[in-house]
């Protein structure tokens, strides 16, 4: 039996002990990752020869295998935090509770964000930046020494022109009047409803020189050249906003740190091998009894060409299989015997299947008793006439019908003198007794004469 292979691994991994992913524990040989979605996955051995040389030439006389290993590659064309983790060896932390609860338990995660909004006049050089909440999105904002609030002015190319002062707490407010700030937890998370919308308060680099208004973290610099007047900021400008929000329940955060790496996993891989003769898919199974995953992992992102994959590089190393505790193995290969593969008849409203159980082959079998490859004998019979008179002769008893008999006694003596020899010698004694070739058999029930 030939086979081709054109077909990727799915690949289950089952740690080795007891481990916890995030805030999830999985027991030792419990399913943690299933790879459904790999593109290329191979299985290569390596080994070194050493040899022995001499004579004139200096040629090798003799060689030595050794420092066998196995490495298995999985390019997989998707990530998730917890194959991320086991790749890297990174811990997730998974946000918990609500996002704007002050709470020392619950962790929660923290992510940059930024804004481009329009600013508008609030009346009397007083400007604002609103963030509707549909762009908002329900994003909870954090307003605090860890999470300060910057403005940027741009350009009409989108390029920054002037960085303003930080957006202190009280210029985070509710109302485009810029009367009433935002609600915060001790922690400094903004306690506001999601459908809100939250005004930032600007205030321009250069106001007519009013040191107790204009934003001083500017220079003179800025004013404008050809009217020496100041710069500033104007309703209809564009302002980025650059803050911080804050996620609860749903958010994930991978810690890398210095400390942990990728671990010690049993994996199996399912594939297909096709038979060359049949061109019939069979499954066939990788085992890896202890893999090492590395810890190497590369990142690559860009915004043209194919898209990023993640490769799982695994050190296999000798140990026992689930099912084999007498040797140790670096990997193993099942492939399953086509001939379990039988077709299903279960289904009897599938025209052809209703009296059906099996295959061609054995259907047929069951339908005629001679095949156009019997091997003939120079008289025009075969072996297989020789079985079907020992089949019937032997079924004959002393009450069965004279033309049976007859008709077995016929079939005997057409055979050839070798077959025929062949055949009363496989015939039993009570069926050589009833075709008359010898005298009946003495019965044990009798008592032997004196």
């Amino acid at each position: 039996m030939r086979m081709g292979v054109r077909e990727i691994c799915d690949v289950v991994f089952r740690p080795l002990t007891s481990v916890d992913i995030g805030n999830q524990h999985f027991d030792a040989g419990q399913p943690v990752l299933y790879l459904d979605t790999a593109k290329t996955s191979t299985l290569e051995g390596a080994a070194t020869t050493v040899y022995a040389q001499g004579g004139k030439g200096n040629p090798r006389l003799i060689g030595w295998d050794g420092e066998k290993t196995l490495t298995f590659t999985v390019e997989d064309a998707l990530i998730s935090p917890v194959s991320f983790a086991m790749l890297s060896g990174a811990g997730i932390v998974k946000g918990v509770g609500a996002a704007n609860e002050d709470s020392d338990v619950n962790p929660k995660i923290y992510t940059h964000q930024i804004y481009d909004l329009v600013i508008e006049g609030a009346g009397a050089g007083s400007y604002y930046a609103r963030l509707p909440q549909d762009v908002r999105d329900g994003a909870t904002l954090v307003v605090s020494k860890e999470a300060p609030i910057y403005a940027t002015t741009l350009d009409s190319a989108g390029a920054p022109k002037y960085f303003l002062s930080a957006i202190s707490k009280d210029e985070v407010c509710v109302d485009k009047g810029l009367t009433t700030a935002v609600t915060t937890t001790t922690r400094g998370v903004v306690r506001i409803a999601e459908d809100a919308d939250i005004f930032f308060k600007l205030t321009s680099p250069l106001n007519d020189y009013d040191e107790t208004t204009h934003d001083n973290h500017q220079s003179s610099q800025e004013l404008d050249p050809a009217t020496s007047t100041a710069g500033g900021i104007k309703a209809g400008d564009t302002v980025r906003i650059d803050c911080y929000t804050v996620h609860g329940a749903g958010a994930q955060e991978l810690q890398i740190d210095a400390e942990n790496f990728a671990g010690y996993y049993y994996i199996e891989a399912d594939t297909l091998f096709r038979e060359e003769a049949t061109g019939q898919d069979l499954p066939a199974q990788f085992i890896i009894p202890r893999g090492k995953i590395q810890s190497n992992f590369t990142f690559t992102m860009a915004n043209s060409g194919d898209p990023s994959t993640f490769t799982f590089t695994i050190d296999a190393f000798p140990a026992y299989t689930k099912f084999n505790k007498r040797k140790k193995v670096m990997a193993a290969l099942q492939i399953i015997d086509p001939t379990e593969a039988k077709h299903n008849y279960a289904n009897k409203q599938v025209v052809g299947h209703d009296g059906r159980t099996a295959d061609n082959d054995e259907y047929f079998e069951s339908l005629y008793d001679k095949s156009i490859f019997n091997q003939l004998n120079g008289d025009g019979t075969t072996d297989a006439d020789v079985t079907a008179v020992v089949t019937a002769a032997n079924a004959l008893t002393v009450d069965s019908d004279s033309s049976a008999i007859l008709s077995v006694f016929n079939s005997l003596m057409a055979l050839s003198d070798s077959q025929e020899a062949a055949a009363i010698a496989q015939l039993t004694d009570e069926a050589q007794y009833i075709l008359e070739l010898k005298e009946r058999p003495a019965s044990t029930d009798e008592p032997a004469e004196p």
